[in-house]
């Protein structure tokens, strides 16, 4: 491994979402985390900003401790124990001097770190620590009962921490799982170091606030976290394998496993061909610590219950990683990380497959990969984006959910959150409220979904079908209380698209992926009036614009029928009409197909 030449930084870590432009929203760019040092003159913007600022430089400091326990973990991953040692005697040194207090630099609503503002930053940060230790003990290498001190330290703060949590009710929260992933990897790593067993299962393990018990918890029985947020799904899931270190996958309870699997499976399930996955909910659109977090959660999970489908997910995350791709997901390896084989291969997923206590479902056909929203807004991560249809392609993202900025950037970030980012549906142009639809139907091609609650006096319902050759997709939006209303549903693409009114017949949309191309035709009852305009892309540069599309009745009651096909399918698509209730699509082979609207 090459040689470093930096330091670890000997000041504590702020709060890495500051780490972001002002003006432009986007996260600012690393430099050198190893360096130990604050970039000189500022913190770079990919728009040409410097930004120098407390909270910027604490946003770094965060950074750079992460990205220093990282590169001590695969130092010792590595076998190159004298280093890695050499560097944890001096971490145990700056956490001694910095870290004996709560964080006084702590925003009012955060549960306080003791190096970093957050206890989950702290946590995080731990776990890394406690992990490579735990791999210097099984190496043999001497001098690690010097860390001891830190390691206990670690673990009496993360279960101060999950006291203040449970204490509260927030058992279910994702701090709690990595609190205790913290504790476990702390603790574990201390006994080894001490060469005496653990005893630390109940507390950490087992017991009513243990990491089974917060998997139950927080875990819904249709596999999705409880946020519904692609991001914090994957940050659970990670903290729990990795909290699952020395375990045998076959001795982890049935409906704990169960639950895992079941977590593995709703990656499997959402990914697109290509490893895509969509950033529902609140959490990065496009990042590069993200793609090594998804590199390192599908080696993991390689290890426990494989699913062949999350291949191709490593496969995108490498890609995006790029030059700081360390390795460290290789030198995981399957078969070394638990005390057992894996369990048996999870199955392909079903071209429908519906989550329905998350509200989610992915509809596959003939080259488009849709996804439609209609669940529970998912808390503090939620978005305001009820019957949202996001589409995707192999790897094209031609109409995707836009993710999130650094939650620092207020006024960004309420925009990722809202109505108005979404490809979903609006009314009379104000927010939707937070709310949750339901299932209405379900079959092996298509899904129905309904929401009432997202505008008094107005129901919504939305049936996507997967076709042999396209994607028919029907917005019924009905005011069930009161006068005609402005009824609009929107299109919102993460690509450059061309938008054609024709004189007859449908409007015609090409969204350009690359080497991947979608058509959609576009008719409603009563017609809609077609309005485009710029506005921001998704979160990983909101000053990138795109072409957002409004497609606005006033009306007490809405049709809008959208059908998609990929451009290396066929026959080809030549017109699309609404008769009575009934969608017919007619192709250049002459043929037709008839679809229902479900409302």
């Amino acid at each position: 491994m090459a040689a470093v030449n930096g330091a670890i930084p000997r000041e504590r870590g702020g709060w890495w979402h500051a780490y972001v432009c002002p003006a432009h929203g986007v996260e600012l760019d690393h430099g050198d985390p190893l360096s130990g040092v604050f970039p000189a003159g500022g913190a770079r913007c990919a728009r040409g900003c410097r930004v120098d600022t407390p909270e910027v430089r604490g946003a770094w400091t965060v950074l750079s401790h992460q990205t220093w326990a990282r590169h001590i973990r695969v130092l010792a991953l590595r076998g190159e124990d004298t280093e890695a040692l050499r560097l944890l005697l001096a971490y145990a040194e700056v956490y001694r001097e910095l870290a004996g207090e709560s964080h006084e630099g702590a925003q009012a609503w955060m549960l306080r770190g003791r190096l970093f503002h957050q206890a989950l930053t702290d946590a995080i940060w731990a776990v890394t620590v406690g992990h490579t230790v735990w791999t210097l003990a099984e190496h043999g290498t001497p001098g690690t009962d010097a860390l001891l001190p830190l390691l206990d330290e670690l673990e009496r703060a993360a279960l101060d921490a999950r006291h203040v949590l449970v204490d509260r009710g927030d058992l279910a929260s994702n701090y709690t799982t990595w609190l205790t992933a913290a504790g476990i990897a702390t603790g574990r790593a201390a006994a080894l170091v001490r060469g005496t067993p653990w005893d630390g299962a109940e507390q950490w393990l087992e017991g009513p606030h243990g990491l089974y018990a917060q998997l139950r918890a927080c875990v819904s029985a249709d596999g999705w976290e409880w946020e519904g947020s692609t991001y914090y799904h994957g940050f659970v899931l990670r903290a729990a394998l990795l909290a699952l270190r020395g375990v045998a996958p076959a001795d982890v309870p049935a409906d704990v496993a169960a639950l895992l699997t079941g977590m593995v499976d709703v990656l499997a399930a959402l990914a697109t061909d290509g490893g895509v996955l969509p950033a529902l909910n609140d959490g990065p659109y496009l990042r590069v610590p993200l793609a090594l977090e998804w590199l390192e959660l599908c080696a993991l999970a390689d290890g426990f219950a494989p699913a062949p489908r999350l291949a191709a997910v490593a496969a995108r995350a490498r890609l995006e990683a790029g030059d700081a791709d360390d390795g460290l997901d290789r030198l995981l390896g399957r078969g070394s990380w638990f005390a057992g084989p894996a369990l048996p291969a999870r199955p392909v997923p079903a071209p429908v497959t519906v989550f329905e206590t998350a509200g989610y479902a992915v509809v596959r056909a003939a080259g488009a990969h849709a996804v439609l929203a209609f669940g529970p807004h998912g808390g503090s991560h939620g978005h305001r984006d009820k019957l949202a249809l996001s589409l995707y392609g192999q790897e094209a993202c031609w109409q995707p959910d836009p993710g999130e900025v650094p939650y620092g950037h207020k006024e960004f970030r309420d925009h990722y959150a809202s109505t108005a980012a979404h490809p979903a549906f609006a009314v009379d142009g104000a927010e939707q409220a937070e709310c949750a639809g339901r299932l209405l139907a379900r079959d092996a091609t298509s899904v129905t979904a309904e929401v009432t609650g997202a505008y008094p006096g107005v129901r919504a319902v939305r049936r996507v079908e997967a076709a042999p050759t396209h994607l028919v997709d029907v917005l019924t939006l009905d005011v069930t209380d009161g006068g005609p209303r402005r009824l609009t549903g929107q299109l919102r693409p993460g690509v450059a698209l061309d938008v054609q009114t024709q004189a007859e017949g449908p409007l015609r949309t090409t969204w350009y992926g690359g080497d991947e191309v979608l058509h959609g035709w576009h008719v409603a009852s009563p017609p809609v009036r077609p309005v485009t305009r710029p506005g921001p892309g998704p979160a990983d540069d909101p000053q990138v614009t795109r072409t957002w599309v409004d497609l606005t009745a006033r009306a007490s009651r809405l049709v809008l029928v959208s059908v998609y096909q990929a451009a290396a399918q066929g026959p080809a698509v030549t017109g699309v009409r609404l008769a009575g209730g009934e969608v017919v699509v007619e192709l250049a082979d002459g043929t037709r197909t008839g679809h229902g609207t479900g409302a």
